[in-house]
């Protein structure tokens, strides 16, 4: 049995026994169908119904229980087709809303400000990554002599984002000398992406004069720290850690340990949101869908946020049990505000 040879009636008790597994986390009987649906259908009836979307691989029968289970498939026929509208209340929106203004002007901050909203309002852990830089276009690099051997770096790119990193130069420098070096690099890098920039840094100041060498190796030996995402000691930021493990999920040992594992090796989720770049759709991946055994227990849910050219992504991760069509309509306002709010303070 595919997804389109489902009937009607098979397709209400799936949605049914899906919607009530999501809402007990406890597995689902035909004669709990029964009472608390209404559907005009005996116990008897709605249990051969269940025994055959078992068959089919819809619904699974844990051997210590008399109810069902969603299966993978199962999920993903009811993300696909039989879960209500995402949608969000006024309410939602409103928080999500009043936790933003929080962000003064430091897109760190904002990062973080956006993980604590995901997590907070769905309960489950939120990963957002910083933006990737590779694709940002230098636009003007300015430097800020703070003490002889020591400057701070103002990047700015094209799509608005400033970036600034101090350096220790290994050697005393001249004001002078400073600033004919920084109109060398605006000269030769500005117009040129991130990518490019790292690639070819090297090469494009081998002729300079010995009076700019000592800053321009600097340059060259932080080329990789300076061109890169906004928060060079960390790719993403994760957070509700305590609001995932309150799901009933992970009162067992072996869950309990496998997801404080997998809060300590982010690397893992980091990974597995860049696999999906290329989409600027909200993605839903579930269980057995996601190519990492790490993952493989959960569901994950997550969507492109974007200034000009850049891109980051965000997204939740949670048992597979969840409200699915509640949190695809948060990740995807929260990463549409993230957009706009990043827009906001860089124009």
């Amino acid at each position: 049995m595919s997804f389109e040879e489902l009937n009607d009636r098979e397709k209400t008790i799936l949605r049914n026994i899906i919607h009530q597994f999501i809402l007990t986390a406890t597995p689902v009987g035909s004669r709990n169908i029964a009472k608390k649906f209404n559907l005009g259908l005996s116990p008897a009836t709605i249990r051969n119904i269940m025994a055959d979307l078992e068959e089919s691989g819809f619904l699974d029968h844990p051997h210590t229980s008399a109810g069902r289970i969603p299966t993978d498939k199962g999920y993903r026929f009811f993300v696909n087709a039989l879960m209500d509208p995402p949608a969000l209340k006024n309410e939602e929106k409103e928080f999500i809303n009043h936790e933003l203004k929080r962000y003064t002007d430091e897109t760190d901050e904002l990062i973080n400000i956006t993980s604590n909203i995901l997590s907070d309002i769905t309960n489950q852990l939120a990963c957002v990554t910083f933006p990737k830089l590779d694709s940002g276009v230098l636009e003007k690099l300015q430097i800020v002599q703070l003490t002889s051997t020591r400057i701070l770096v103002v990047i700015s790119i094209k799509s608005g984002i400033v970036k600034t990193i101090t350096l220790e130069l290994t050697a005393d420098i001249s004001a002078n000398n400073i600033s004919a070096v920084e109109r060398l690099f605006n000269e030769r890098l500005a117009g040129l992406t991130f990518s490019e920039i790292k690639k070819s840094f090297t090469e494009r100041f081998q002729d300079v004069s010995d009076a700019y060498k000592p800053i321009v190796r600097v340059f060259i030996d932080s080329a990789d720290k300076i061109f890169t995402n906004l928060k060079s000691s960390e790719k993403a930021v994760i957070t509700g850690a305590s609001n995932i493990l309150k799901q009933p999920e992970f009162g067992k040992q072996e869950h309990f340990q496998s997801i404080i594992e997998l809060i300590e090796d982010k690397d893992v989720i980091i990974k597995f949101l860049d696999q999906n770049t290329i989409d600027s759709n909200v993605v839903v991946r579930i269980g057995s869908e996601i190519e990492s055994l790490r993952l493989s227990e959960y569901s994950v849910i997550s969507k492109e946020y974007k200034i000009g050219d850049i891109t980051g992504r965000l997204g939740i991760v949670g048992p597979r049990r969840m409200q699915y069509s509640k949190i695809i309509a948060i990740v995807e306002y929260v990463a549409e505000q993230l957009s706009e709010y990043l827009k906001r303070g860089i124009n």
